[in-house]
Parts: structure tokens; C-alpha cells; sequence
């Protein structure tokens, strides 16, 4: 700290006080009865003011700077304006002794010998308060709240804003010592109110506003007269008896004097915000001094220690920007570091700390060893066991223990030292002195050696990383480089007041001067930017600068240098350069500067930093080509052209490489296809047709089909073409392909023929098809567009393709539910066992869907298809017998389909009589197995209502008793039980009205026969109504052995006039019935010879079948016998009416017989036959 006085001047009386206006611009002095105004600036006086008959013992400005106050021992208080007009005066009943204003209300405080006063510019009348002592001074907090008051007694008493006392503190010295001046320390940052205390018992001391001392008593050995703090409070000025002004921190330590005086000190304070000070003298004198503090610091490498509010050290990490502090506790002389050792010099101590470990990133510093003894010296140095005192001429070096181990004598003054390595005890030092000589110096070497003597004074130092180019500044702002070894001046650059090396890159260093940073690289010139301070160190892209007190660490991106380099294509120190920090766009242009240089592996780092994998890979592959013995550089360069979109410098190389290949595969890869056909000009019709299919391509790959397909024609690729114009439905296009296309290109046409079958024109597809002679895929395409007469022609045509013609005609028909049209065609197609697996397959699902008329009919269907297949002799039998078993079933769903309805509808259509006798009908077929689907349940509860209803009680009971045997379902629980109980009120005995006869032995046959549908008496087989289920009048016989049915229709035809007989029946023959119609009932049957042989052969308990000869043959009437004409190889059965009245009519399809009127009543409701729907045209039978 340097103390520098500014102006003084001297009164004829005592300065009892003073103070500044808040801006710094003027000084009020209190001198003898009057105040007097200073200049600060240049210290004229301005202005006195006279107001006080007697002497002004205290002055106090307020914050807003618009008013002051001072106060006399004439009892009075004026107030004054900052013009220095005097506003107001208020008395106090003894002499004034201190004036305060509150720095928040700009409340004024007066104390006298015997009370105080509280006066605002709002109070009209002023709040005075008794005090018990002599009141010496005063003080308010920060925020206004609280007042402090310092008495002769040595009592400090803390009021409100009121005047009501909040605290008393009574000092041990009591009125010993007395309290003489009090300062709350002005500074925001501090957690707490602070009140410093200076009394007459000669101690400093701090209290917190509630009372509670800081620390001790600081000893002061003079009576202090004031005490203020600087304007920020990190300073305490202290001044008395001792005739001096102390400098104290905030904490009481003693820094130093500011000024000596002649006299006692009576007033001193520093100017608001700056470090003048101002002092006040026993004799008169105002002395006006400036405070210089010095920056005491230190730095080595990126760690830098300076001190902070002169007691303390931080130690700063300038990467990551880490601080500690290490507090002294004294005054810090000097600072030095160097790697992990820290010194710091004490006005009666050195104190040597090292970091607690190795790692760069640490901040930990420990005591290492104390060097308790009072050092003078200019510069301080550091290194691994030694600390260096440089003292004007003279270096000493001395261990942590105190023992000077070396000393070396200069020629001249030291200006700059500085550590710059070595090894532990060995530290080499670089020296420079006001003689312009420049040494380097080893701590454990006696003799320094001189590296180079200038005619200039040293004011900087540097060495370069590698020790071989030294860099100095000397005291005309000139920086010089110069080679060590060869000691030749390199260059020179003027202001320079800072010069450091680039620790990481040889040939860098910055300078700093007239507000400009300036780098330099190798011998290029100087890159300037603008920056305030000094450089002190250089470390990859970061700068080191200290401005002011603070250093900074620049982020400085060295992308000049790095251009400088590329310029003259010196890559690998624009590498070097690169990676002491630049930006990505630096980057990326070193690298595609090595890369055009062919400098690979500096274009691979490069690229590498900003993971360019692109150009890695092209570089890889350009060293594995060279690894294979590639030399061609030209070659190489147009790869890395047409890389970086230079085409046509890249398509030149390719071609004077001899690798036009290339060129054009690169046009055609960029689409630039007019280029690469200038590249081509009138060349190989080969290339230019490849070139067409390229752009088309590019063409189809951009999204314009129509010009792709045009170009993909005029280059013959026509499969491409059309696969472009199918996907977008382009027919006349394709119409147009397929008819240029010559019939031998099959592929084509074929794409041509599938796309217009996708684009629905099988019209066109089948030209194609024609064209090229491909006769399955036309068969194949009739046969998907159910074009069944083009299919039907060609396949008489080529008979071999009529299995792949009918195969699917017949599934299509059975997809339609046009059985018959199937059947015939699974017939042509020759594969009946996929007819009776389709129909098989139907009728399932007509079972299991419950639609039993369906099922009946299909089952049918089903019994002919086996007829049909029957004659095949290897599968006769087990068709036969499938062809039974399906007429029998299809019987049985015939009628239960009457039933099902019956039961499941609320309404039905049918007579009881036929519900009656199609439900016996079913239990005397359902003595076996139960077909699926057919209940018994709904039969035998079919049966028992109707019965019941048709006076067959005895029957009805013998169903409801069958029923209690059988698992019921729910829903004809109630009914069924109600039956059962409702039945036995009935007699036990059946209509026999009901009772069924059989016309072959007259006998008359139970309800429920065990027997089944066979007479009891003749076991003849019944033959039953499809419609109503009645027994009709026919008895089926057989024919003798020898009588064929061709004879046996021929016999029957030569009809023999029958006698008696006026009324004839008529028979009527069309192509859909055979009806047999007896106009009269009369006639004498007793010379018939059929009934003749009827009564010869019943009886017995085995069938006898009624056989009958020729003869008999020829007695029957035409009229009287109907036949059911089955196909091979079933032969006919042979029916013959005994009831020659009653009409009978029977379907020529599938056999079934009707009475007429039943059969002529369903055939005009469906317009087909009942049984197997064979349709009827007409009503006519």
C-alpha cells in the first residue's frame, strides 16, 4: 500500500470534524466557529460559513446529499442546504457534540452534554430525550432503525427511531474510559449490524446490535479520536493522540499508517466510494492523502493467488473457475506459487502450504512448514523446498527452515524473476534485469548463466514449452524474440507491456499493450483483438489476463494462426494449432484443406474432431487403395472433389486419369444427366442407352412415372415400363407396349397380360395371351372373370383343359347354391368325389343350422351323386349303400323339418293329421340311431299334443311316458308335465278312426308299431305321402325271374279292355308327373288276377313279396301301376294302386309319391317339386 498526499492545507484553529458530500465533490470542515467548504478535487477552499457564535464541534451530511448539518458549543443546530444556505436552527440546553442523519428517513440525531434530539423534515417540533452522561458521539445502522449512542461514562446506548432505549452496553472501563467515537459498518454483504468502538482507554472494539461483543479488545496504545469506515466497510480509519491515521481492516487488524501529522488527530474519513482519505488536525491542518493499494499476486501455469482485503489469500483455479480462501490474519506482504507449493509473506512471517495431493483440480492447501523471522525483499519466489528473496541486486535462497543455502550478486537492479521449471531442489529461474541482461539461474547452481544481454531493461519475461525462443518486453514497450541457442533476434513487435508463450504450442505467444491482446504464430503476422489489462499466461485457447485486481481467463479461438499456416499448406502445425481450440467450422476447413493437399492423415484427425464419418470412409478407402499399390494422386483428388460437390473439376481428373467411367457414374448418380451426355457427347450407343435407364430411374425414384416410363421405352426396358405403368393403371399404355412387343418377348407380355387382369380388362388380357400362344393362362383367365361360354368353347376345342375348365365351374355353381348346374359339372370335370365332398360338407352345415328342409334336399343330392358314382362296379357296393342311407335321411330331415317348424313357430300351416302321422312317421324310423339334429324329444311331444287332439288318448299317454324317460329341455318342461297330468283324465283307449289298414291283407295296424313302417300282419312295406304322411294305397311287387323291365312296360302297355267298366280311370303322362285318375269307383275287382294273388300270399311271419308273371303283367291297366325308373344299376320298383279312385301322383325326379291334390297345391305355392325342388314350368301335371 502506497499513501500518496493529494493536496493540504492549514486554518488558524482546531478541525474538529468533518464531512463529504455524497458525491465526493466537496468537504465541510468544522474549524474554530465556522464551516468551511473544500474542493476535493484540487483542495481550494470554496466557500466558509458563519452561523455559530462559538466553536463547531461536529458536521454531518445526509445520503441524499441535499441538506447538512452541524452542530456548536453556542447550544444550536443548523441545518444547511447543499447550496450552503443555512435553513433551520434548533437548541439543546448544553453544547452540541455530534450530529448523525439516518441514511434511510434522513432523520437528524443531535447530542449534547445532557440530552439528544430527533428532528425530520415532517416533525414540526423536535423529540428531545434526558441522557444520564455526557453524550461524545453517534452513530445509525444501515437501515435507519437503530441509533447508537457513545457517552463520557463508557456506556453505549442503542434507541429506536423514537429515542426509546432497545440495548445498553456498559464497557468494563467504565468512565475510565471513555467512549469517543462509534461507526456501524456500512457494508450490505454482512449478515449482522456491526458497531465499531474507539474509546480513551486506548481499545478498538466490536459489538452486533444486540450488545454481544466480536472477539476482544484490541489494544491500541493512543487515545482515538475518530474512527469511520470506507464506504463499502472493508476498511476501518482510526486517528488520535498518537498523531497519525491508522488503516485497520474490518476486523481490527492494522495495516499501516496513512499520514503522519504535527498534532492529535481529531477527525479523518474516506471519500464516499474511492480511497482518498481526509484528515483533520489539532493544529489546523487538512491534509487530503490517496491510497494506492498494490495488486500482491502470484500465478503459475492456470492457478492464481493475490490478495483480498490485504489479510487474505485466494487461490484461484482459472479452468474451472474453483476459489479458496486462506485467511492470515495480517497484513499480506507478497505472494508466490508454484506448482503445489504456496508461499505467503507476513509483516513477521513466511508461511509455506502445499496441496494436499497431487490432483490438478485440488484446492486444498495445508500448512507446510512456518518461517518465523521479518524478510525484506522486493520479489518473493517459490519453488519444491526453497523459497528465493530478490533484494534490489541480490538473490538469496533460502530453505523452509530459514537457512540461507545460496546467494547470487547482479550487476544491476531485478526487475522480473520467474520459476520456469525443473526438477525438485534443481528449479531453474529466469532473470531479468534493468541492465537489459537476461540469466537463468538453478537454485542448486552457484553461478548463473547468461542467455543474452539486450541494450534495453527488462520489464517481462517468457520462455518458450521447449526452452528454445525466449521472449522479452523491455522498458520501451518493445517485444523481442530471440533464439537461445543462437542468440539471434527472430523479431520484434512494439507495444508490448506482457508477453507469455503458449505452454502447449512452440511457436505461439501473445502479448498485451495499448488496450489490445496481439498473437503471433511462427513469423506470420500479428492477430490483434481488443483487451484491457495484461497478459500473464497462455495456455492452449485460454488467456490469462489480469485487469484491475481480477484475473480472467480469455477463451480465445486461434483460428487466425491456423489460416496462417493453411496458407502455406503447413497442415500439421495448422493441426497443432486446431487443437489448442478453434471452432467446428476451423475445423471442418483444415480438414478439407489437408484433404485436397492429399495430407490424409491431418484430414483424418480432422475430420475425426467433428465426426464427419463421410469423409473418414473416403479416406479409408483411399489409403486402402494406396495400400494396394494405387499411386494415381489424381485419381485420388477427383475422389475427394466430387466428395466436396467440385464436379467438374472431379470429372476433369477422372478423364485425364483415364477413368471416364467414373465421371459418368458419378453424373448419373447426381442426376446430372445433361452433363454427363455432354460429358459423353456423340459416343458408345450403349453408354447413352444405359444413361436413358439411369435418368429413368431417377425419374421413377422422384416421383415422375409418365417421363420414366417414356424413357424406359425409348431405352428397351420395357419390363420396367410396364411395371410402371401397371402400378399406376395406365392401360392404354400398356395396350400400347403389348402390341409393339414383338410375340417371342414372353416375359413382357406376360407382365402386360397379368397387369390388364389386376386392372380389370380381360379383354386385353387375353389378346396378350393369344398373341404369345399361352392357351392355360387364357383357360386360367376365363375361368377367374366367369367368363363360362368363352371357357366352355375353348375347352371343346382342347378337351385337355376341361378338368381345368369344370373343376371350378362346379365350385362356382356350389358357391351359388345352383346344386344340379354342380353336379353336372363336377360330372364333365370327372371328379365326383369332390362333389360329394362339397355336398357332404352342406348339408352339415344345414344340419347344424338347423335348416332341415336343406339338409333333406342335399342329403338327396347327395344319394344321387352315390347312384351316379354306383356305376363304377369297383365302387357299386359301398355306393349302393351310401345311396340308401341317404335317402333314408334324407326321409327323415324331410319330415322332421315339419316338425322343427311346428315347435320353434307360434303359428303352423300344417293339418294335426299331418303332424300326427309325420311324427309316427319319424319314431317308427328312429327305432335305431338318432340322426344329428332330429330330437326325439320334439317327436315323441309332437306326437303326444297331436294324438291328444285327435281323440288317440291311449297313444298320448304312452308318448308322455316315453318322454319321462328323456332328458327335457326347459322350455317344454311345463307343457310336458302338464300333458302327463291333463292325459289321464282322458280314456285309455285311441280313435279308431286313426288306426292305419294295409292295402295288401286288410289288416288293420297299431298306432306304434315295433315293427316299424312294415304291416304287423304281411310285414309289406308301407308307402307314405311326402307331403301328408299317409299310407297310401299301393303295394310294390317284383317281377318274375326272366321279365325285364322293358318287357314288363311293354306288357303293361297292351292294356286288355276291362268288362263292365263304363266309367274309366284316366291317366295323364307329361313330362314333369306320372298321374294315375279313376273317374268311377264302381268296378269288380274279384276277376283281377293281381288280387288274386295278393289274398294267395299273405300270412306268415316272414316279407313274401308279391311277384307276378307275364300274365298278370298283362291284366294291369297302365292306368294302375306307377314306376319308379331308377338309373343303373337299381332296377325299377313297380307300384299298384288298389284304390284306383284315389289320385296318386308321383315326381319323375326323385320318386316321392303325393296325393294329387297335396302335390298340385305345393307345386303352385314353390313352383317345384317339394322333395328334390326339380322345377315345375306349369300348373298342369
Amino acid at each position: 500500500m502506497r499513501v500518496v498526499l493529494t493536496w493540504r492545507d492549514k486554518v488558524e484553529h482546531c478541525i474538529y470534524d468533518l464531512a463529504f458530500k455524497p458525491d465526493g465533490t466537496q468537504l465541510i470542515l468544522a474549524a474554530g466557529n465556522r464551516l468551511l467548504v473544500y474542493d476535493t478535487s484540487d483542495g481550494s477552499l470554496l466557500q466558509p460559513l458563519k452561523g455559530h457564535k462559538d466553536t463547531v464541534y461536529c458536521v454531518a451530511y445526509a445520503k441524499d446529499g441535499k441538506r447538512f448539518a452541524s452542530g456548536s458549543a453556542d447550544k444550536n443546530v443548523i441545518i444547511w442546504t447543499s447550496k450552503l444556505e443555512g435553513i433551520l436552527k434548533y437548541t439543546h440546553n448544553d453544547s452540541i457534540q455530534c450530529v448523525s442523519y439516518n441514511p434511510v428517513t434522513h432523520q437528524l440525531a443531535s447530542g449534547s452534554s445532557s440530552d439528544f434530539a430527533l428532528w425530520s423534515p415532517e416533525q414540526k417540533s423536535i423529540s428531545k430525550h434526558k441522557s444520564s452522561s455526557k453524550i461524545t458521539c453517534c452513530s445509525w445502522t444501515n437501515d435507519g432503525q437503530y441509533l447508537a449512542l457513545g457517552m463520557f461514562n463508557g456506556i453505549i446506548s442503542i434507541r429506536n427511531k423514537n429515542g426509546d432505549e432497545k440495548v445498553k452496553i456498559e464497557r468494563p472501563g467504565g468512565s475510565l474510559s471513555p467512549v469517543w467515537s462509534i461507526c456501524w459498518n456500512p457494508s450490505r454483504e454482512e449478515h449482522n449490524d456491526i458497531l465499531a468502538v474507539a474509546d480513551w482507554g486506548q481499545k478498538l472494539s466490536f459489538y452486533q446490535l444486540s450488545g454481544k461483543q466480536i472477539g476482544k479488545d484490541r489494544s491500541l496504545n493512543f487515545n482515538a479520536c475518530c474512527i469511520s469506515y470506507f464506504t463499502k466497510g472493508e476498511y476501518i480509519l482510526l486517528g488520535g493522540s498518537d498523531k497519525q491515521v491508522s488503516l485497520f481492516t474490518k476486523d481490527g487488524v492494522r495495516l499501516g499508517t496513512v499520514g503522519e501529522q504535527n498534532s492529535w488527530v481529531w477527525t479523518c474519513r474516506a471519500k464516499p466510494d474511492s480511497n482518498y482519505v481526509a484528515v483533520g488536525c489539532q493544529d489546523g491542518t487538512i491534509s487530503f492523502y490517496q491510497l494506492i493499494f498494490s495488486t500482491v499476486h502470484g500465478l503459475y501455469k492456470n492457478r492464481y493467488a493475490y490478495r483480498d482485503s490485504m489479510t487474505d489469500v485466494i487461490v484461484q483455479h482459472l479452468i474451472t473457475e474453483q476459489k479458496v480462501r486462506i485467511k492470515c490474519k495480517e497484513l499480506v506482504k507478497k505472494i508466490a506459487i508454484c506448482k503445489n507449493r504456496l508461499a505467503i509473506q507476513l509483516p513477521e512471517k513466511i508461511l509455506i502450504y502445499e496441496l494436499y495431493s497431487d490432483d490438478s483440480s485440488d484446492m486444498h492447501y495445508r500448512v507446510k512448514e512456518k518461517m518465523v523471522k521479518k524478510f525484506e525483499c522486493n520479489l518473493l519466489v517459490v519453488c519444491a523446498d526453497h523459497i528465493v528473496l530478490c533484494q534490489e541486486k541480490r538473490l538469496q535462497c533460502l530453505s523452509f527452515s530459514g537457512v540461507k543455502e545460496r546467494e547470487w550478486q547482479m550487476e544491476s537492479l531485478i526487475r522480473y524473476i520467474k520459476v520456469i521449471g525443473g526438477p525438485p531442489g534443481r528449479e531453474g529461474l529466469l532473470v531479468g534485469l534493468k541492465n537489459g541482461q537476461i540469466l537463468k539461474i538453478f537454485v542448486d547452481n552457484p553461478f548463473a548463466i547468461v542467455l543474452l544481454k539486450q541494450a534495453t531493461a527488462v520489464r517481462c519475461l517468457d520462455m518458450s514449452a521447449s526452452r528454445k525462443k525466449l521472449a522479452v518486453v523491455d522498458e520501451n514497450d518493445t517485444c523481442l524474440v530471440y533464439d537461445i541457442h543462437t542468440k539471434e533476434l527472430l523479431f520484434q513487435e512494439p507495444n508490448a507491456n506482457s508477453v507469455a508463450w503458449n505452454t502447449q504450442c512452440e511457436d505461439m505467444l501473445c502479448f498485451s499493450g495499448g488496450g489490445y491482446l496481439n498473437i503471433k504464430a511462427s513469423t506470420f503476422p500479428v492477430h490483434q483483438q481488443k483487451l484491457q489489462g495484461f497478459v500473464v499466461g497462455y495456455n492452449g485457447s485460454k488467456i490469462f489476463c489480469l485487469h484491475a485486481f481480477a484475473m480472467s481467463a480469455v477463451e480465445v479461438p486461434q483460428s487466425t494462426p491456423m489460416y496462417q499456416y493453411l496458407d502455406r499448406k503447413m497442415f500439421k502445425e495448422a493441426y497443432q494449432i486446431a487443437c489448442l481450440g478453434v471452432t467446428d467450422t476451423d475445423w471442418r476447413e483444415l480438414a478439407m484443406e489437408a484433404l485436397e493437399g492429399l495430407e490424409f492423415e491431418t484430414a483424418k484427425k480432422a475430420f475425426t474432431r467433428v465426426q464427419d464419418l463421410r469423409y473418414l470412409e473416403l479416406i479409408n478407402s483411399i489409403e486402402e487403395r494406396k495400400k494396394r499399390g494405387e499411386t494415381n494422386n489424381d485419381l485420388f483428388l477427383a475422389d475427394v472433389f466430387s466428395y466436396q460437390g467440385k464436379f467438374h473439376e472431379a470429372a476433369k481428373l477422372y478423364k485425364k486419369s483415364g477413368h471416364e467411367n467414373l465421371a459418368l457414374d458419378m453424373y448419373t448418380d447426381l442426376r446430372m444427366f445433361e452433363y454427363a451426355k455432354d460429358f459423353l457427347g456423340s459416343g458408345d450407343p450403349k453408354e447413352t442407352r444405359m444413361l436413358i435407364t439411369k435418368q429413368a430411374d431417377w425419374a421413377r425414384n422422384i416421383n415422375e412415372p409418365k417421363n420414366a416410363v417414356e424413357m424406359y421405352i425409348s431405352a428397351g426396358e420395357y419390363v420396367k415400363a410396364i411395371e410402371i405403368s401397371g402400378d399406376h393403371g395406365w392401360v392404354d399404355t400398356l395396350i400400347d407396349i403389348a402390341r409393339k412387343l414383338d410375340r417371342a418377348e414372353r416375359e413382357p407380355l406376360l407382365m402386360c397380360a397379368r397387369y390388364f387382369k389386376k386392372l380389370d380388362n380381360p379383354g386385353y388380357a387375353a389378346e396378350t395371351y393369344l398373341k404369345i400362344g399361352d392357351l392355360k393362362s387364357l383357360v386360367q383367365l376365363h375361368v377367374e372373370t366367369q367368363h363360362w361360354d368363352e371357357a366352355f368353347a375353348l375347352g371343346e376345342k382342347h378337351p385337355e383343359f376341361k378338368e381345368d375348365i369344370y373343376m371350378p365351374y362346379a365350385q362356382w355353381l356350389a358357391e351359388n347354391d345352383r346344386f344340379e348346374e354342380s353336379q353336372k359339372a363336377f360330372h364333365k370335370a370327372g371328379r365326383q368325389k369332390e362333389a360329394v365332398r362339397v355336398l357332404e360338407q352342406l348339408t352339415d352345415n344345414a344340419v347344424e343350422e338347423s335348416r332341415f328342409n336343406d339338409a333333406a334336399y342335399y342329403y338327396w343330392m347327395l344319394s344321387m351323386q352315390c347312384l351316379d358314382i354306383a356305376q363304377d362296379a369297383a365302387q357299386k357296393d359301398a355306393m349302393l349303400s351310401k345311396f340308401h342311407y341317404f335317402q333314408h335321411l334324407a326321409e327323415m330331415y324331410h319330415g322332421y323339418h315339419t316338425i322343427h317348424r311346428y315347435t320353434e313357430e307360434p303359428f303352423s300351416s300344417h293339418r294335426p293329421e299331418t303332424l300326427f302321422n309325420i311324427s309316427r312317421f319319424l319314431l317308427h324310423n328312429l327305432s335305431k340311431d338318432t340322426p344329428v339334429g332330429i330330437s326325439k324329444v320334439i317327436t315323441l311331444f309332437t306326437l303326444a299334443k297331436q294324438s291328444k287332439a285327435l281323440g288317440a288318448y291311449k297313444l298320448a299317454r304312452d308318448a308322455y311316458e316315453k318322454l319321462r324317460g328323456l332328458r327335457i329341455p326347459a322350455r317344454f318342461q311345463k307343457s310336458i308335465e302338464l300333458g302327463s297330468i291333463t292325459i289321464r283324465a282322458k280314456p285309455f283307449h285311441d280313435n279308431e278312426e286313426l288306426v292305419p289298414l294295409c292295402y295288401r291283407c286288410s289288416t288293420n295296424n297299431p298306432l306304434l308299431n315295433n315293427l316299424g313302417n312294415v304291416c304287423i300282419n304281411c310285414r309289406q312295406p308301407f308307402v307314405f305321402s311326402a307331403s301328408s304322411y299317409e299310407v297310401l294305397h299301393l303295394v310294390e311287387f317284383y317281377l318274375e325271374k326272366g321279365i325285364t323291365d322293358e318287357e314288363a312296360v311293354s306288357l303293361i302297355d297292351l292294356e286288355v279292355p276291362r268288362h263292365k267298366r263304363e266309367n274309366r280311370c284316366q291317366e295323364i303322362t307329361s313330362n314333369n308327373s306320372q298321374t294315375l285318375r279313376l273317374d268311377e269307383t264302381v268296378g269288380c275287382m274279384g276277376d283281377d288276377p293281381f288280387t288274386a294273388k295278393l289274398s294267395f300270399e299273405q300270412g306268415g311271419s316272414e316279407f313274401v313279396p308279391v311277384v307276378v308273371s307275364r300274365s298278370v303283367l298283362r291284366s294291369m291297366s297302365r292306368r294302375d301301376v306307377l314306376i319308379k325308373r331308377w338309373p343303373p344299376p337299381l332296377r325299377w320298383q313297380y307300384f299298384r294302386s288298389l284304390l284306383p279312385e284315389a289320385s296318386i301322383t308321383m315326381c319323375p325326379s326323385c320318386f316321392q309319391m303325393f296325393h294329387s291334390e297335396d302335390y298340385e297345391l305345393l307345386v303352385l305355392q314353390h313352383t317345384r317339386c317339394p322333395y328334390c325342388r326339380r322345377p315345375i314350368d306349369g300348373p298342369s301335371l
